[in-house]
């Protein structure tokens, strides 16, 4: 991962330099390899960047990068994981690019400049936050990836808009106040983590997944003083999951035999091309059936052992190291395994509120810290089997569904409404 942060507004601003150089350094441990930082001809703009260098490890990737062209200039985070794919298609397209590099950042800056910033963002394959000058139009652009794997928050402080990878960043911008939010605090205590567009501060937010946010020096001068509006803001959806979910149960594939088919050519497709880096690639490995199912895959793309990693636990009730080593021997992968006591889980629970910035109540974040510090010192990229149990239903309360709704759908259908009405409310005030 990297880390991007910047600061738009106020014209000749002397000082923006230092200023970003504090927010970026904040965020040394997304990017230890490299830093950055461009500034406009009107001093009213600061992007900064830290790279952790994974496609085209030269200083052809050095950013904040600038378009041949010169009319965009970007910071980004992430990986486009089809940017081979887009190459080809501009060289086709377009016969006198002259690329200085193989990153996948350049990609996206001349699809910028031969396509524009929107058809491109919806061409991108991948996970990404990234900020981009447009010269031309003079606009900065903030975007995120589909699902929102990669964070980026942005707000006002003093009258400037600031934004960041991750809070540290905001937090040491030039005059930010730590107000907390007393609504996301809400938020918290009922969803056990903040929802996006909101996060614990007040005036700051989470661009949400799949939308793009364009913003002018002059909407950056007309914003209040505590903070704008994001209906007041110019924010479009590129893509949308409940689109596509309403598309798919109008295309629905009704063999077993067919789906199961597709589900691993589309599973293999998606492992290999985020197997594609220039730097050691490993896995994590629990033993449950996801990232099993990815080390496997994985196994099978590579001619020699992948790395994969895991955590155990002294105490045998929460131990499933056992598992992923059964596993790891079927596929034969070169793998390293670290047990812990509760004592070293219990020596992480203070590093926490600077590993994740604001609340976040999920237990697992334990043994991923740690199975991550482990793996590091091996290899630069790991891939996980996260969000499995999102997308295939993997967790118990999708099998007590049917159960649920057989009594629930005992009710009356005029009683319901009210039924809900008192549920609701009783989540709301308890």
């Amino acid at each position: 991962m990297c880390g991007i942060a910047g600061i738009f507004g106020q014209s000749n601003d002397s000082l923006l330099e230092g200023q970003v150089n504090k927010m970026i350094m904040s965020l040394v441990h997304r990017g230890p390899d490299d830093s950055g930082i461009w500034i406009n001809k009107d001093n009213t703009l600061a992007l900064g960047h830290r790279r952790l260098t994974i496609i085209d490890l030269s200083k052809a990737g050095h950013q904040p990068m600038q378009s041949s062209c010169g009319t965009f200039v970007m910071s980004f985070n992430g990986e486009i994981y089809n940017h081979r794919e887009l190459r080809r298609e501009l060289n086709s397209q377009y016969t006198s690019i002259r690329w200085k590099g193989t990153s996948d950042t350049e990609t996206i800056l001349e699809g910028f400049s031969h396509w524009g910033i929107n058809k491109t963002v919806e061409k991108m394959v991948g996970m990404f936050a990234l900020a981009v000058w447009d010269n031309s139009k003079e606009k900065l652009y903030l975007t995120r990836d589909r699902i929102g794997e990669k964070p980026l928050y942005f707000g006002w402080s003093q009258g400037k808009f600031i934004f960041g990878s991750e809070l540290k960043a905001i937090k040491n911008s030039p005059g930010f106040r730590q107000e907390i939010d007393r609504d996301s605090l809400c938020l918290f205590l009922r969803h056990c983590y903040v929802p996006s567009p909101r996060s614990i501060y007040k005036d700051i937010y989470k661009l949400q997944p799949g939308y793009i946010l364009d913003l002018s020096l002059k909407d950056t001068l007309n914003a209040p003083k505590q903070g704008y509006l994001l209906e007041n803001l110019n924010l479009r959806q590129y893509w949308s999951y409940k689109d596509k979910v309403e598309e798919g149960l109008g295309n629905l594939i009704k063999e077993e035999k067919e789906s199961l088919k597709l589900l691993e050519e589309t599973l293999r497709d998606s492992i290999e091309l985020q197997s594609i880096a220039d730097v050691p690639l490993g896995c994590f490995l629990s033993g449950g059936i996801d990232s099993s199912l990815i080390v496997s895959l994985m196994q099978t793309n590579s001619e020699v052992p992948i790395h994969s990693y895991s955590i155990g636990f002294k105490e045998s009730d929460y131990d499933e190291a056992i598992y992923a080593k059964e596993i790891a021997k079927h596929l034969g992968t070169k793998h390293t395994e670290l047990y812990v006591s509760a004592n070293d889980a219990l020596e992480v629970v203070p590093k926490l509120p600077q590993l994740y910035d604001e609340p976040f109540a999920d237990s697992s974040q334990i043994p991923t810290h740690l199975v991550s510090k482990m793996a590091r010192d091996h290899v630069k990229v790991a891939l996980s089997g996260d969000a499995g149990d999102e997308l295939f239903g993997g967790y118990n309360r999708h099998v007590k569904a049917p159960f649920l709704w057989q009594i629930m759908s005992s009710c009356p259908k005029n009683l319901r409404p009210s039924l809900s009405k008192i549920i609701t409310l009783f989540f709301k005030y308890c």
